[in-house]
Parts: structure tokens; C-alpha cells; sequence
């Protein structure tokens, strides 16, 4: 591994305030130095964390192997499910095109800004988010805990997810896959289709009923799915292995587990496009609309996306960071990987509406042919006049517009009569506006399109991989969020910590593999880490532009970097985030309780 190079000792003036880089370089500064500094830590405790420059703890101190596994390692972190699964949804929901402005805009205010800072932090004081914080002030070591905590929960269920990932990979290798019709009950006399499915539709009953197997509250556990267990299990094992020696084993793979879902992103996309209705999917996820973008609720979401997007609060970025360099641009890292981010929502939003387009042009058609075949019927029984229908229609081979067009006449002749014709208006509009995100989109939504591809078990493994890979990359931040404070605070053996933290984790992680599992994920990702990461990260911001003090830490980025920084951060860190973050805390609050706690239950009946 390359060690840092030492740097030059300073003499310290009387009048001058220590700098972060001072306590960091300087081994001879006298107890009145320290006395004077604004860090005001004492005697023991700087003996306990101060980190020399020329020490065997800096020396002995891992560090990447290459600036491109960092660049990948902070990618795999800030680029997970949600990028595949929560974007679109919020794209569709709020706007379409107009969503992409307040994203973009909230993203310069406090995306960017909040990103670059803990990357300096981390890559100043080279420790972990308890250390970092410690260091700055004993009293904040609070904030490295609790960002810790809040790594251990969304750990908890977040692991559950790639365990249903896994599980679906593993019943990809079918022909035809095994969600793509319902299953068939037998008994003495004849067969018949299983009623929850046909109330449902196949890939909504293989994902309740066979894959979850789920009860119908919270209140009622049902005990363990053991074939869930055994994916949890599995997902397990596949994070402590990655991170049983730290970077050194998992910044290898995310070679493997930061690239492989752009190719796969790629080759939907190239795949999407080719399919019938799939620009019909695209046109209306990016039909601006401008009317929306000026609600309120647009602007809370769109932040509370960018702040969940790039990982801030959870002490990764910071862990990460704290491997590199000390003279390292983290400023031009922030900047890349932000974009990086944006760019890799973007382009899964057009993967997912170029398939859901396919699958609602599907929907479309089946719904033009049944309710043509309505008409037929309500022609040949006199209910309606064969004068009312256009010459030009046949209705052996009728389109979507021409139904559409016997559906309007029809509509406006019959206007009292209408509803009791039993008529369905057939847009694909409509279907496109039917928003679903989460596991609805990625194991029902986008599962049931995949049956009809060609060749349909090869796009279903390369879909399930690339979740399973986007699930681990952002597990490696976060396992590394709690791993590597508590090694740098109590100095444990890294290895033994990993998998004692694996264990547990797995153990209290089986609450989420019983057959009302999915009820507790749901209330987990709603309710876990939300308020707490943004009161962590409103703390952050506080201990470094007012404890500390803003004007020293541009100083220290100054030297740290070898430029100044734009005076545009000094602005946001000072003034501009942090009051944003608050309205964004007072709303997350408020929205809470304007809808108390609740879920959606899958009920067999």
C-alpha cells in the first residue's frame, strides 16, 4: 500500500489559531498551544486521537490501491436501489421533466456542498465518523455514534433486500420462468386456476404468495420462510466476506459491483428501445409538467432524494475518504461522483419507462380487444346503433385510436346510459400514470414485463444481478460507516468485529424474514433513518461552520488542496444548507404527522 508522504513542520505564532493541519503536522506544539486552540481537547485526549504526521498509526493506516477503485468505492456507496427504484417514481410523480430542476438546483444547494464537506473532513483528520467528530470537539463525538446507529438499521433491512434479490436470481435459470403464469390447482373433478392469483395477476401472486409467502398484518409473524432465511443468510455472507480485511478485499470487488450495473443498464436500454410502446414510455416520463414543479411537496421530495442519493450523514463517505491521501482533490471526487449519481438516475428512469412502456402498450392492447369484443356483443343485442360506429372501423383488427374514437361517439351518445355499458376507456396514458416504485416496481412491475422479452430468463438474471450488485455497493459504505469508527476509537481487530457486527446483524435481521417481514422492511425504510440523518447532518454542518469555524476550515481545504476553494461553499456551508436542511427537517416532521404510521397488507381474501 503507498504511505503518505510528511509534510514540513510549522512554527506556531502566539496569535495564531491551530488549525485542523496544525494538530495533524505539528509533533512539538507545547501544552499552551493546545490550550489556546479553539479544539480546546486536553492533554489525554489528544494523546488518545491525534494523529502525527510522521507516526507508525499514520504509516500503518491502509490506503486504496488506485484513485479509480476510490472514484468506484464512493459510486457503488451513493448509487444503489433507490436510483433504480425511488427516482423514476418521483420523476413520474412530480412532474416528469420539471422534476429534473428543483433536483438539480437542490443538488447544487446542498448536495454538493454537504458531499464535499464530509469527503474533506474524512480525508483532513483520516478517521472514522466518531473519530472525525472527537477530534473536532469531544462533546461531538455523539455524531459519529449516531451515525453508526443509523448504519446498523438501514443494514438490517437493507440486506433483506438483496436476500429477495438473490432469490429471484436463483428462480431465474427457468423456462419459462416460474412467475409468468398462475399456477393450476388440481382436485378430484377438474382444474382451475388459483383464485388469489386470478383476483391478482401472476407476478403480484408469486411475489406475495411463493417468494414472501406473507400473513396478512404485522401482528401475526406466521414464523420464519425459511427459503428467505437462507438468502439473508447468504447476503450475509457475501458482505463479510467483502469486508473482512477492510479495503484491501472489498475495493477489489467493486471493480465487479460498481460497473457491472451500467452494463446492464445499457443493454436494457438498447433492449427497451426496440420494443413496441417503449417511446411512448419515455415521451411520458419527460412530458414537462410545469403546473406541478411550483408545489411545495416537489421541492421537500426532490431534497430528500439528493440527501438519501449521495449517502450523506451515514459516516461511509467519511470512512471512505479517510483511506485516501491527504493532498488528494476530494473537491473534484464530490463534484464527479454527485454527477455520476444524477446521471446514473437518469438513465435508469429511461430503462424503466422504456420497459414499462412495452408493458403498458401490452395492457393497452388486451384492453382494446376486450372491449371490442364488448361492443360487438352490445351491437348484436341492439344496445347500441351500428350508424354510431365510423365506416372505416374494423373491429377484427381495430387500433388503440380507432377504439378510442368509437369510445368517445359512444360516450357522448349514450351519456345516461353510459356507465351501465361497462365500457373502458383504453389509454396508455393511464397505465403510464399508475405510479409504482420500490419492490412493486422491481418484483411486479418490471418483473412482469421482463416474461414478455424474448428470451426472457437471461434479461431476468442480468436484472436481478445488477440489483444484487447495486444492493452490496451500498452495503460496503455502510458496513464500512460502522466498521471503521469503532476501529478507529477502540482499536479492534477489524476482521473480528466484521463478523461479530455480521452476526448480530443477521440474527436480528430473521424479524425481517417472517412471513410479515415485508411489513416490518417497509416500516423500517419509512420511519429508521430519516429524521436521524438529518439532524446528524445538520450537527455536522453546525460543528464545522461554528464550532470549529468555517474561515480555519477553508484555510485547512486551502492547504489540504493546494487552491482555494470557490467562496461559493463558504456561503452554502455557512448560511444557505443548513437553512434548508432545517425546512427540510420541520417538513419531514410535519409530514409525519399528517399521516401517522401505517402499511399496505396483503390481504389472501
Amino acid at each position: 500500500m503507498p504511505k503518505n508522504s510528511k509534510v514540513v513542520k510549522r512554527e506556531l505564532d502566539d496569535e495564531v489559531i491551530e488549525s485542523v493541519k496544525d494538530l495533524l503536522s505539528n509533533e512539538d506544539s507545547t501544552d499552551d498551544a493546545f490550550k489556546k486552540s479553539e479544539l480546546m481537547v486536553d492533554d489525554q485526549e489528544e494523546k488518545d486521537v491525534d494523529v502525527e504526521e510522521g507516526s507508525d498509526v499514520e504509516d500503518e493506516r491502509p490506503a486504496w490501491n488506485s484513485k479509480l477503485q476510490y472514484i468506484l468505492a464512493q459510486v457503488g456507496f451513493s448509487v444503489g436501489l433507490g436510483n433504480v427504484w425511488r427516482f423514476p417514481y418521483l420523476c413520474q410523480k412530480n412532474g416528469g421533466g420539471a422534476y429534473l430542476v428543483p433536483y438539480l438546483v437542490l443538488l447544487l444547494i446542498i448536495g454538493i456542498p454537504l458531499f464535499f464537506l464530509e469527503l474533506a473532513v474524512g480525508q483532513r483528520i483520516r478517521r472514522g465518523s466518531i473519530g472525525v467528530w472527537n477530534y473536532i470537539s469531544p462533546k461531538l463525538g455523539g455524531i459519529g455514534f449516531a451515525s453508526c446507529v443509523v448504519c446498523f438499521f438501514v443494514a438490517l433491512y437493507y440486506n433483506v433486500i438483496i436476500g429477495w434479490s438473490l432469490f429471484y436470481f436463483s428462480q431465474s435459470f427457468q423456462h419459462p420462468l416460474p412467475w409468468d403464469q398462475c399456477p393450476l390447482v388440481k382436485n378430484t373433478s377438474h382444474t382451475f386456476v388459483e383464485p388469489e392469483c386470478e383476483k391478482s395477476s401472476a407476478t403480484t401472486y408469486y411475489w406475495y404468495r411463493e417468494a414472501l409467502n406473507i400473513s396478512s398484518s404485522l401482528s401475526e409473524s406466521g414464523g420464519l420462510n425459511w427459503k428467505m432465511t437462507l438468502c439473508l443468510l447468504a447476503a450475509w455472507v457475501m458482505v463479510c466476506l467483502a469486508m473482512i480485511k477492510g479495503i484491501q478485499s472489498s475495493g477489489k470487488i467493486m471493480y465487479f459491483s460498481s460497473l457491472f450495473p451500467y452494463v446492464v443498464l445499457l443493454c436494457f436500454l438498447i433492449r427497451g428501445l426496440l420494443l413496441n410502446g417503449s417511446l411512448d414510455g419515455i415521451r411520458h416520463m419527460f412530458t414537462p409538467k410545469l403546473e406541478i414543479m411550483l408545489e411545495p411537496k416537489v421541492w421537500r421530495e426532490a431534497a430528500t432524494q439528493v440527501f438519501f442519493a449521495l449517502g450523506l450523514g451515514f459516516g461511509g463517505v467519511i470512512a471512505f475518504s479517510s483511506y485516501n491521501k491527504r493532498d488528494n482533490n476530494c473537491h473534484f471526487d464530490g463534484v464527479l461522483v454527485s454527477f455520476i449519481n444524477f446521471f446514473t438516475s437518469v438513465l435508469a428512469t429511461l430503462v424503466v419507462f422504456a420497459v414499462l412502456g412495452f408493458k403498458a402498450n401490452l395492457i393497452n392492447e388486451k384492453c382494446v380487444i376486450q372491449n371490442s369484443e364488448k361492443i360487438l356483443k352490445l351491437l348484436k343485442i341492439g344496445n347500441l346503433s351500428q350508424d354510431m360506429i365510423p365506416h372505416h372501423i374494423n373491429f377484427s383488427s381495430i387500433t388503440a385510436e380507432d377504439y378510442n374514437l368509437v369510445y368517445d361517439i359512444i360516450q357522448k351518445v349514450k351519456e345516461e346510459e353510459f356507465d351501465s355499458l361497462g365500457l373502458k376507456s383504453c389509454k396508455i396514458e393511464d397505465e403510464l400514470d399508475k405510479a409504482v416504485q420500490g419492490t412493486g416496481l422491481a418484483f411486479i412491475a418490471f418483473t412482469e414485463a421482463m416474461t414478455h422479452f424474448p428470451a426472457s430468463p437471461f434479461w431476468s438474471v442480468m436484472f436481478f444481478l445488477m440489483l444484487v450488485n447495486l444492493g452490496l455497493g451500498s452495503m460496503f459504505g455502510t458496513i464500512e460507516g460502522i466498521i471503521t469508527p469503532i476501529v478507529d476509537t477502540f482499536k479492534v481487530r477489524k476482521e473480528i468485529l466484521a463478523v461479530i457486527c455480521c452476526l448480530v446483524a443477521f440474527f436480528i435481521g430473521l424479524i425481517f424474514v417472517q412471513r410479515s417481514g415485508n411489513y416490518f422492511v417497509t416500516m423500517f425504510d419509512d420511519y429508521s433513518a430519516t429524521l436521524p440523518l438529518l439532524v446528524v447532518v445538520i450537527l455536522e454542518n453546525i460543528a464545522i461552520t461554528r464550532i470549529y469555524g468555517i474561515d480555519k476550515f477553508m484555510e485547512d481545504l486551502k492547504d489540504m488542496l493546494g487552491f482555494s476553494p470557490s467562496q461559493y461553499y463558504y456561503y452554502m456551508w455557512k448560511y444557505v444548507s443548513p437553512l434548508v436542511l432545517l425546512c427540510l427537517l420541520v417538513a419531514s416532521i410535519v409530514q409525519m404527522g399528517l399521516s401517522p404510521p401505517g402499511y399496505y397488507a396483503w390481504i389472501e381474501d
